[in-house]
Order: C-alpha cells, then structure tokens, then sequence
C-alpha cells in the first residue's frame, strides 16, 4: 500500500471513529463522514461498500489484536485463569475502540467474533475439539460469559473481575475432564 492510499485509509478511519463515538452506527452517513476526512465520496467508496463494510473492517482489526495478544491459546485447557487473564488484558488494551465500535446494537458483535477467533486459534491447537459438544459449549460459555461478566461489570476493580471471571472459567474446563 503506498503512502496516500494508507493516509486515506488512517483519514477514513479515524473520521469514522470519531463519528462512531458520538453517534450510532445507523445515523452515520457517508457524505458527512466525507466531510470529516476531507475526502470525496468516490474515494470513500473506492475503498468502502459502505459505511457498515468500514464498520466491520474495523470490528475485524479490533479482534485480530485481541486475538494476537492470546500468546497462550492451549492455556484454555492447561491454565484456564491465565488464559483469562491474557484474554482479558488484550480486551483492556483495545477498551477504547471496544466502546466505541461496539456500543449500541453492534455490542454482541464482540463477543461473537472473539468466540469464532478464539475456537478457531484452539482447534489449530486441539483439533479433535472442532467437533467434541462439550468442548464446543464450554468453549463458547467460557468466552461469551466472560466477555458479557466483564462488560456487565465496569465499576469492578479489573485485577479482581477478571480473577473471578478466571476461577469460573477454570470450575468449567476442569468440570467437563
């Protein structure tokens, strides 16, 4: 990617950001997000669909580095507290962008694309859990509940949210073997 193009992307995506952070997805429009990067609108759709094609790519890059600070994804099975502590640091990380592009409707999105990521970095680990149930329904209790526990709790200290949100995680692994 040359360097306009990639100062056009950065210019596209931090006007929608800053948009997306007063305003839901729905009421986002390309003609004023346009306006905000200093762009026209053939450029915007010379890299865009629409404005919820943007919106997902970059639900999919605030997953992706979640995803790729998880250093330790067979931690799940071996370690499940540190393997909550490292999913719940890489979700501290990226807390900006998370309560932006995923408040309102699109709050559910995250915890979804995390669950496809996360069981598909563990089946590269654990291929015979792709298709073993009750790997599968942990797996997602695991990471759906701990996800909506840590967003449902704001107001917790962090260190001990998430060693709570660890023991329940280990109770769970450790129940099933």
């Amino acid at each position: 990617m040359d360097l306009r193009t990639f100062k056009t992307e950065q210019a596209i995506k931090n006007a929608f950001t800053l948009l997306r952070s007063k305003k839901e997805l729905e009421k986002i429009t390309v003609k004023e997000l346009c306006q905000s990067a200093c762009i026209n609108k053939s450029t915007f759709y010379a890299h865009y669909r629409d404005i919820y094609e943007l919106s997902d790519t970059l639900e999919e890059e605030v997953v992706s580095s979640i995803i790729k600070n998880i250093r330790h994804p067979e931690y799940f099975t071996e370690n499940p507290a540190e393997f909550t502590r490292e999913l719940f640091l890489a979700y501290f990380a990226q807390n900006s962008l998370i309560m932006i592009l995923f408040s309102g409707k699109q709050r559910n999105h995250l915890a979804e694309r995390i669950e496809k990521s996360l069981k598909e970095l563990i089946f590269e680990k654990y291929p015979e859990y792709r298709n073993d149930v009750e790997k599968n329904v942990v797996l997602s209790y695991c990471i759906q509940g701990g996800y909506h526990a840590y967003a449902g709790n704001p107001q917790c200290d962090m260190n001990q949210l998430v060693e709570i949100i660890g023991k329940v995680t280990r109770r769970a692994v450790m129940e099933q073997e």
